[in-house]
């Protein structure tokens, strides 16, 4: 059949030399990146063949997002902290309303009770001074009457 190769030397054993293949060049008329589309969490994986046939694979890079700019508000800071002091103004204004009424009020009812007892009390000493002398025990004063005549007293 066929006949057996030969057996290779001691020194040719110990030395073993390969030889690449040469790739040869794709011809691409100009350098366009492929992109394939994958999901959202794994990174998407970019090829690139260069002009002289090289693929150059590798992960895109995101570039730095700058920070975003903070909207500005329609109304300016300085008018809402304006309006809101008013509010408090209001509200302060009315609750000291409400105390001074309050106020007023107490010192009605007090005026009135003074009033009440004044009177009540003036007729409890009216009572006594004016009653009948129906009792036996007590002093009894006797009060005549006394005549003025022409800016003279008779008594």
């Amino acid at each position: 059949m066929y006949p057996e190769p030969a057996r290779p030397t001691a020194a040719e054993r110990s030395v073993e030399v390969h030889h690449p293949t040469p790739i040869q060049p794709v011809v691409v008329p100009q350098a366009t990146p492929m992109v394939p589309v994958q999901p959202g969490h794994i990174p998407t994986v970019a090829s690139i063949v260069l002009p002289d046939g090289r693929v150059v694979t590798g992960y895109t890079m995101n570039h730095a997002q700058p920070e975003p700019v903070a909207a500005k508000p329609p109304v300016s800071r300085a008018a809402v902290n304006v309006a809101l002091g008013g509010v408090g103004f209001v509200a302060v204004c009315g609750g000291l309303l409400m105390l001074t009424t309050f106020i007023a009020a107490l010192t009605a009812l007090i005026t009135q009770l003074i009033t009440l007892a004044a009177i009540i009390f003036g007729g409890y000493v009216a009572v006594q001074i004016f009653k009948g002398n129906g009792s036996k025990s007590g002093n009894t004063f006797h009060i005549r009457k006394a005549v003025f005549k022409h800016n003279h007293f008779n008594g």
